[in-house]
């Protein structure tokens, strides 16, 4: 009898920064990549069609968001960036099964902080505050 290839749980996940964090966020999103079309069509073409070739690959923005805490390692990268320092990073994105042992993982390269934004806070609530870091990147690669 085969084994099930069940699909995994998207709450499941790790997120590893080099040299910066090994943080637990409660979202990841902006994985996602998207090659663009080049129309080409040659004068000696006989039919009135165009060819489509693979261009340049575009990644988005990968947004990451947790609750605040007292850790300020992840403020620290950004602040870098603003006073003109920015350092790159690796980032480790791992899907974990229900046993909590690696299933999936997304390895982003040369990423760094472009964007951060802090909570909203509102008296009359009782939600977590969460701060988002979006982090700007020079490609990934689904590894396992």
């Amino acid at each position: 009898m085969a084994a099930r290839n069940d699909p995994l749980a998207a709450f499941n996940f790790l997120v590893e920064i080099d040299n910066i964090a090994e943080a637990t966020f409660s979202e990841v999103t902006g994985l996602e990549v998207e090659v663009a079309a080049i129309e080409y069509r040659s004068g000696a073409d006989k039919l009135l069609t165009v060819r489509k070739l693979p261009g340049l690959a575009k990644y988005t923005n990968i947004v990451l968001k947790r609750g605040v805490t007292a850790d300020l390692r992840l403020w620290q990268w950004i602040k870098g960036v603003l006073d003109g320092n920015a350092q790159r990073a690796n980032v480790n994105i791992t899907l974990l099964n229900n046993q909590r042992l690696p299933v999936v993982k997304w390895h982003v390269r040369e990423a760094w902080p472009c964007k951060y934004e802090g909570p909203d806070l509102n008296a009359k609530g009782n939600d977590v505050a969460i701060e988002t870091l979006e982090l700007c990147h020079e490609g990934f690669e689904r590894v396992e």
